[in-house]
């Protein structure tokens, strides 16, 4: 075996590897990927310089400005006044209010990013379907829905088109206009909005949320030990506080170690703080006296440090939160004065020590805490607040600029002023100079998991050019398709793109399949620019799997 054929079965199989990943999930997207370009670079496929150039591709640059101009329109009320209004103005009906708010979210995520869409419009839609009195994911999957179909009417709706331009310009092709795509991106729209109106009340599920109504108010005290309590050495049992109606210990505190899940076990020492949750009448000792009694109510037992209402709420794990990846124990959650009483995954409710399980994205938590521990975590963005809107530090004073920098990026970009690369990038350095984002928050809204994702595939698709597998795959299928009409395998394409979508990033389905689909075009004899639209749609349209690991079809 030739050094040339070993470098094309290398690149193959490597392909396979990555392909594995993605849908096991067992590391990252963007770490896959890396280690892929690694590999390619160990085994001499792809040299120093033709590997760093991945970094140079003006495709992801253009979608980490993007990030940056959406989190403006974010951070300055753009989207929660645009998206709300529409909603709120349509909440007469369900059907109704599906149209309105498909409606609005197309016209939103034309221009902006689709996950900062969903976030901020996800609690807004819960609250209205409350008000309509239908289960949430009847709204909550057509707006992840509907904000796909925005994505695929401008160039720069979503980041796999920007993704599919910029290997189209790399190959020598024009760059895909503003509105090239905009016809067929409405026609993609209206039909999908006419079949969840026509269908969906039949189609979507029915799920009702973990977080029902609580009959009395709870409220969550922390008490501590004090060195001559004559509980002192006792278990909680022991000590009259396991087994009661009346008081709910939901954590035990000793030295900053929590002993949650061995309350049965624990044994209570001086300067021991006990969590506890209780109804309005179990308190009424530490109204009147300053302490909680249980058993002789002549004994100083426990000093109280602070009493606070309870609540109950929800939250998902966002698709780039911190918290993915780590132990909930790793978490300190109980800094906040929350505790997680229900964890569900994809449906699933999930049992066990919580401190040991590791989150994913689209976790859905059932916290109790504080109003002002809940306010605190949620406003860490690592959580998406299902329960109610969050009270976000906006600045609408700068909307208008935020605006009018995503306004003179479409403009200026329709008209070919600047190519999209520049102009998204000076509209993303003006929105922090004029101060719609502090520096840090500019950072934060990049989502560097997908940026290291697409450099990574960028890697794998230079290699399967180089090496030449792109040319034997496409000469397979040329020999597959040999008799069939362009039209017939343009849809094949279409069809063998749209599977890749849903059981592996659309980003990574882009990258890949974009040169093999120039390729063949070109083998064909035929304009590749429908080729191109093919793996556009394909690729972005992705409604069958929750795996969309850049959006947050999870949520759901």
């Amino acid at each position: 075996m030739t050094w040339e054929l070993l470098e094309v079965v290398i690149v193959l199989v490597l392909m396979v590897l990555v392909f594995a990943g993605f849908v096991r999930e067992r590391l990252g997207p963007d770490v896959v990927a890396m280690l892929a370009l690694g590999a390619l670079v160990a085994t001499g496929i792809l040299n120093s310089n033709e590997a760093l150039s991945v970094f140079s591709n003006s495709g992801p640059i253009t979608v980490a400005c993007m990030f940056v101009l959406s989190a403006a329109l974010e951070r300055t009320g753009v989207v929660e006044r645009m998206g709300g209004v529409a909603i709120t103005a349509a909440s007469r009906s369900p059907r109704l209010a599906l149209v309105g708010m498909s409606v609005a979210v197309i016209s939103i995520s034309a221009f902006i990013n689709n996950t900062p869409v969903v976030v901020v419009l996800t609690p807004v839609t819960i609250l209205m379907a409350r008000t309509l009195q239908v289960a949430p994911s009847k709204l909550l999957i057509p707006l992840s829905f509907t904000s796909i179909f925005g994505g695929t009417t401008t160039l720069i709706g979503t980041s796999t088109t920007l993704l599919v331009n910029g290997v189209a310009v790399s190959h020598g092709l024009p760059a895909i206009s503003m509105f090239e795509i905009t016809a067929p991106g409405i026609v993609l729209g209206l039909l999908g909005i006419t079949y969840l109106v026509v269908f969906g009340r039949w189609l979507l599920p029915d799920r009702r949320s973990p977080v029902v109504e609580q009959p009395e108010r709870l409220f969550l005290s922390e008490v501590l030990i004090p060195s001559d309590s004559p509980l002192v050495g006792r278990t909680l049992a022991q000590a009259g506080l396991r087994g009661s109606e009346a008081v709910r210990v939901l954590d035990v505190i000793k030295r900053d170690r929590s002993f949650r899940y061995a309350l049965d076990d624990v044994v209570l020492e001086a300067g021991s703080r006990v969590v506890l949750e209780t109804h309005a009448g179990g308190l009424l000792g530490l109204h009147e006296t300053g302490s909680l009694i249980f058993g002789a109510r002549d004994q100083h037992l426990i000093e109280p440090i602070r009493e606070e209402p309870g609540v109950l709420m929800e939250g998902v794990v966002g698709p780039y939160s911190r918290m993915i990846g780590h132990p909930i124990a790793d978490l300190n959650l109980r800094l906040y004065g929350v505790y997680i009483l229900a964890v569900h995954r994809q449906g699933t409710e999930l049992h066990g020590n919580f401190d040991e399980l590791t989150l994913a994205s689209g976790d859905i938590l059932l916290l109790e805490g504080t109003t002002e521990g809940l306010r605190r975590l949620f406003d860490r963005r690592e959580l998406v607040n299902l329960t109610e809107p969050s009270d976000r530090p906006l600045r609408p004073d700068k909307a208008y600029i935020a605006v009018g920098a995503v306004a003179a990026v479409t403009v200026l970009g329709a008209f070919e002023i600047l190519p999209i690369e520049m102009l998204a990038l000076i509209g993303a350095t003006a929105v922090v100079a004029l101060g719609c984002l502090r520096p840090d928050e500019a950072y934060e809204a990049i989502q560097w998991r997908i940026l290291l994702l697409i450099f990574g595939m960028l890697g794998l698709g230079t290699a399967f050019e180089k090496t030449g597998a792109a040319d034997l795959l496409v000469q397979q299928v040329m020999n597959l398709a040999s008799g069939l009409s362009p039209v017939v395998i343009l849809a094949l394409l279409y069809l063998f793109a749209s599977i890749l979508t849903e059981v592996m990033s659309n980003n990574a389905t882009a990258l890949l399949i974009t040169p093999i689909a120039i390729a063949l075009a070109e083998q064909l004899g035929l304009d590749p620019r429908p080729f191109l639209m093919a793996v556009v749609f394909a690729a972005s349209a992705s409604f069958a799997t929750p795996i969309r690991m850049d959006e947050v079809a999870r949520f759901v």
